[in-house]
């Protein structure tokens, strides 16, 4: 299997040959106004998205307009498909997130054999509550601090300096911070992948401002059903939203879905998740992740309050290669 083949993109920048979309994006030129109402927003941000028109430093670029709409988003929150509507100038939203704190921030060498070392920056909160976190302390909790984004948009020059292939954003989840990472980016400069490291759940709204932004999803696609989702992550119409934003995102940037196998969890999860991969999405990248360990509150399910055996991870490579499916 040959990556630089299915991630395109990806390997285009690494290699020199592409820009980073968000670079792109800040020479993209509009004309809009503070005063002008959200509908009209999206009016001049489509019509750019289809027909944009470079500039060397416009004035007011199409990473502005984003950043303008971000904001006025966050006044009533629908960032995640939960869209509670919160102010979150004024509070938390579901996912306990108001500002945007940052967890830990490090190059990463975890990550898949292509992408590391990743500069991953972690944020607290989630728009999930999933049982069976391995990162609940961030995911559940409000921690982490508040870093100015010019002063992370340095960091990100110099983990780049020190062998950073990509910007890695993930949590938690990444969802509830999109107006700070687009704030960030507008300070930057680096010719560097931008990852989105997410479970999904975002709204369309999140998926417009991301399209011009992002150029590998790397996709958490954890159920084959809304039952298993609701009882363990605590979200509604999981495969509706998931399924059309993996729709969505391959259009968007190259693709890298993982899919945690989970004990007890083969037939109602793992096989109609790559079933759907192999028929929807047939020239992605699958990482199917055998780690599975009973964490947080994992020991109150008893379907999943051991670790994966072997025979199951065994079963789902098999499954992979029946399909077809690109994995690794």
């Amino acid at each position: 299997m040959n990556w630089k083949s299915i991630l395109q993109r990806y390997s285009g920048i690494l290699d020199g040959d592409l820009m980073a979309r968000y670079l792109e994006t800040k020479s993209v030129e509009v004309d809009f106004s503070k005063s002008d109402g959200i509908d009209r927003l999206w009016e001049i941000h489509d019509k750019a998205m289809e027909d944009p028109k470079v500039r060397s430093k416009p004035a007011k670029s199409l990473l502005d307009l984003k950043i303008e709409i971000a904001d006025r988003i966050l006044k009533r929150c629908r960032l995640c498909e939960r869209r509670c509507g919160t102010d979150r100038y004024k509070s938390f939203g579901v996912c306990k997130v108001r500002e945007s704190r940052i967890a830990s921030e490090f190059l990463h060498i975890g990550e898949e054999f292509m992408l590391i070392p990743s500069y991953t920056i972690f944020f607290s909160g989630c728009t999930f509550n999933c049982v069976f976190c391995q990162n609940w302390d961030i995911s559940q909790f409000i921690s982490g601090r508040y870093v100015e984004p010019e002063d992370l948009a340095r960091l990100i020059s110099k983990r780049r300096s020190q062998g950073a292939l990509n910007v890695n954003w993930v949590g938690g989840d990444p969802t509830p911070n999109v107006p700070y990472i687009l704030k960030v980016l507008k300070l930057c400069d680096e010719n560097l992948p931008q990852i989105w490291n997410s479970n999904m759940y975002c709204s369309i709204e999140t998926m417009r401002l991301l399209d011009g932004i992002i150029d590998l999803y790397l996709t958490d696609f954890k159920y084959g059903n809304n039952r298993c989702a609701e009882r363990l992550s605590k979200v509604k119409n999981y495969l509706e939203v998931v399924e059309r934003n993996h729709i969505i995102a391959s259009k968007q940037g190259d693709m890298l879905i993982r899919h945690l196998v989970m004990p007890n969890h083969l037939e109602c999860c793992t096989r109609y998740v790559l079933r759907w991969i192999s028929e929807n999405l047939p020239n992605s990248l699958v990482n199917i992740m055998d780690q599975y360990r009973p964490e947080y509150k994992a020991m109150d399910y008893e379907d999943i309050s051991r670790t994966l055996r072997m025979s199951e991870y065994r079963t789902a490579i098999e499954m992979a290669k029946e399909l077809g499916i690109n994995f690794i």
